[in-house]
């Protein structure tokens, strides 16, 4: 019996756009909302009649809230259709975030802000498995970074939009319209996406047995480990900018928007390298990082280098794509599981590399000394990969010895 094309085989070039736009779409809602606190903390603040470290506290629940259902929410639907997984999680963030410009009190925030933060990992580990598998084999790192650019493009002009009218209106106005962007998300993917005949269905516990691989649990600790410096450095930009830089906080923004810019150049080129390299690519970044990273004390103290610097440390976002890819060919049956996983091990680097950093300016050496940190932190990640190689090739070695004999 002949089996069914492939949905990558049916599509026209056309259909597959509408589809990565799509997905895409639920990104820059996922990326808007998560940033969204940051930028308007001052009026949640006020809002709320709490302090400021409860607001960090809100961004702290949906970051747990992503930790937690990232692996949670793929085990449970790991025998639900893409398709049909895709409109639950995304239906789920719109009313989490609605349920967020609601909130009359901290501790019902608090609880939404949790809640939004559930389906954050697992519709990106989902959206980049669809995204690979509409796609030619050779643009499988390029439709990934598709989806990712979502999440570039919300820090570039999502943020800054949220924040103006969060300020104008009210700051429920930008978790309102993060709902209509979900929202809006569900009925693209709904309209555009058709179910995959040959779609491979699994099930929690055979997606749970095949989870158990060292590879994958090497990619993932590159992720919390390696992609730590990026949000070590990010998180402690603006003080670095006034106490090192010497520029006015009111460049904020502009600091915000040039991280922005480099975390698009940074998607283009990770989906660009991983087509190419495929697992080398993280060596390649991780090395690039500890440059960078090495760099960025010495650029703090220049106004003119540290836009530069800031665009850099931004490229770093690249690691993501490159990450994602590799759990698709290390976790076998687990693809789901893992490539939900992914996101849950970025969200352990972006608690472990302002953790870190914020001991080094405790200790007194400084809001640039972050850029060290977060060089050790990538330097740590390279070793991972060189350990993931190195285990790979002895694998492949003794595969190879099997056959002869």
């Amino acid at each position: 019996m002949t089996s069914l094309p492939s949905l990558a085989q049916t599509l026209s070039p056309r259909q597959r756009t509408f589809i990565l736009l799509a997905l895409s779409l639920g990104g820059f809602a996922i990326g808007t909302s998560e940033f969204a606190s940051m930028g308007l903390m001052l009026e949640i603040s006020r809002g709320l009649g709490i302090g400021e470290a409860q607001v960090g506290h809100l961004i702290s629940a949906y970051a747990i809230g992503v930790v937690v259902g990232a692996p949670l929410l793929a085990f449970a639907g790991a025998s639900v259709r893409r398709r049909t997984l895709l409109l639950w999680l995304m239906g789920f963030y719109a009313a989490g975030n609605l349920a967020s410009a609601l909130a009359p009190s901290y501790p019902t925030m608090l609880l939404a802000r949790f809640v939004a933060g559930l389906p954050h990992g697992a519709y990106f580990g989902v959206a980049m498995l669809v995204a690979a598998s509409i796609s030619p084999p050779e643009q499988r790192g390029t439709a990934v970074s598709k989806v990712l650019m979502g999440l570039s493009i919300a820090i570039l002009v999502g943020n800054p939009l949220t924040t103006w009218l969060g300020q104008q209106f009210s700051w429920r106005t930008a978790f309102a319209l993060v709902s209509v962007l979900a929202v809006t998300t569900v009925v693209m993917v709904a309209r555009h996406l058709q179910p995959d005949p040959n779609e491979v269905r699994t099930s929690p516990m055979r997606e749970l047995r095949a989870f158990n691989r060292t590879q994958v649990w090497l990619a993932l600790a590159i992720g919390a480990i390696g992609f730590a410096g990026m949000f070590c450095v990010f998180t402690y930009l603006a003080p670095t900018l006034v106490n090192v830089t010497g520029i006015n906080e009111r460049w904020m923004p502009v600091a915000v928007g040039l991280f922005g810019v480099g975390s698009i150049l940074g998607n283009m080129a990770g989906g660009w390298l991983v087509d190419r390299l495929q697992f080398r690519a993280a060596g390649v970044l991780l090395a690039w990082s500890i440059v960078v990273l090495l760099l960025y004390p010495l650029a703090a103290h220049s106004i003119w280098a540290m836009p530069l610097a800031i665009i850099a440390v931004g490229t770093m976002g690249a690691l993501a794509t490159i990450l994602q890819t590799r759990l698709m060919d290390a976790a076998g049956e687990a693809q789901t599981l893992a490539a939900a996983s992914n996101h849950a091990a970025f969200n352990t680097a972006n608690a472990l590399g302002p953790w870190l950093g914020g001991m080094a300016i405790g200790a007194g050496f400084g809001h640039a000394s972050t850029g060290y940190v977060g060089a050790a932190t990538a330097a740590a990640g390279l070793l991972l990969w060189g350990l993931a190689v190195a285990l790979e090739r002895r694998s492949a070695a003794a595969a190879e010895v099997a056959c002869a004999d």
